[in-house]
């Protein structure tokens, strides 16, 4: 795919999807329809998987009728003239059976998230919930799991209508529960915490399975090899570096569209440079770049040769022209973190555009 830029926006998940049903619905057309002007929209977090809901209105993507309703959003950005890809995801250890009909969230091991809660927007009950001890899959389960991927992908570029997908890998939820040795505790089988290999081994054979339905050149993938959210520890920056060293390989060899690196830590826990090995590793797939990023930044690092590309999260966020605004200089909207998550047009899609700020 040729972008107009390298101005791409990150996924943001918002929450906004008809509850129980998981099925995108008009204010979340609305939502991306007026940021078609990114380089390249990466979808929210979108769940593969019944019964693995880790926010209480998130998006899915598991059956025809969640299909149809992101149709109408894909349609709706590419006649904006826009490109979107579906980050397709699974949200392991973070789930809650309060979202899940009762069943427990499953992991590589079972070993709960206990340092951080579940916001009360991602839960029923509007109260902050404390995170559930998973259920360990067995490599059967795991290999079922890798299908649901693949089976989602095919989904989303052949029903959906978008243009690729993203598979999710980062930020504490199951695939990264797998890569990551303080998540993932199993001491047999391939997918064993006990390797580099075989802790990537599930993120592997998902992206061999996605590739496989539906071509290397629709596939991206996202690390976040430093951030500790949900109690991730890789165990300092040299484990980290290796793993960013190992999945670009994996890139290299599968031919895929795309690697995007969260390059570091939301809670500043955990540090170091991991964009110098992964642009060093990586031949023919392109580098995204994530977090923290503003625009003279990332304009210095394209040119310099360190990354090739560069997603924005807040700031497309609250920011729907985001790339216009910074090429006529014109001031940015201030972000209201305080409805991030809600489920209305309130904080999500009356962020003004230029031209009304201008007018106003």
């Amino acid at each position: 795919m040729d972008l107009p830029s390298r101005f791409l926006m990150a996924p943001l998940t918002r929450c906004r999807a008809d509850p129980n049903t998981w099925i995108p619905n008009d204010l979340i057309k609305d939502y991306y329809t007026q940021r078609a002007g990114a380089a390249l929209i990466i979808s929210e977090f979108t769940g593969v998987k019944e019964k693995a809901i880790a926010f209480n209105t998130e998006c899915c993507i598991y059956n025809d009728e969640q299909a149809a309703g992101w149709k109408e959003v894909t349609d709706s950005v590419h006649a904006a003239g826009g490109r979107i890809f579906c980050q397709i995801a699974h949200g392991g250890r973070a789930c809650h059976p309060l979202n899940n009909d009762g069943e427990l969230p499953v992991s590589a091991s079972p070993i709960a998230i206990e340092g951080h809660t579940i916001l009360a927007d991602f839960g029923p009950t509007g109260e902050k919930l404390d995170h559930v001890t998973p259920r360990e899959l067995t490599d059967e389960e795991v290999e079922g799991i890798v299908q649901d991927f693949a089976a989602a992908a095919k989904r989303a570029v052949f029903d959906a209508g978008f243009d690729g997908v993203e598979v999710h890998a980062a930020n504490g939820y199951l695939v990264d529960c797998f890569l990551c040795a303080s998540s993932n505790k199993r001491d047999y089988g391939k997918y064993a915490g006990t390797s580099l290999e075989t802790r990537s081994q599930f993120l592997t054979e998902i992206l061999e399975a996605v590739v496989k339905e539906i071509g290397a050149n629709r596939v991206g993938v996202r690390i976040s090899p430093l951030n500790s959210y949900q109690e991730m520890n890789r165990g300092g920056i040299e484990n980290a570096q290796e793993e960013v060293k190992y999945i670009a390989n994996i890139c290299n060899g599968l031919g895929l569209a795309y690697l995007h690196l969260m390059r570091g830590d939301f809670f500043g826990m955990q540090t170091g440079d991991v964009v110098t090995v992964a642009r060093e590793t990586l031949t023919n797939p392109a580098l995204i770049v994530n977090m923290g990023f503003q625009a003279e930044e990332a304009e210095e690092g394209i040119k310099a040769g360190k990354f090739d590309a560069v997603a924005f999260g807040t700031n497309f966020l609250t920011n729907p022209d985001y790339p216009e605004k910074i090429r006529t200089g014109a001031e940015l909207n201030t972000p209201r973190a305080e409805l991030y998550y809600t489920k209305k047009a309130e904080g999500y899609t009356d962020y003004p555009f230029m031209v009304e700020v201008k007018s106003s």
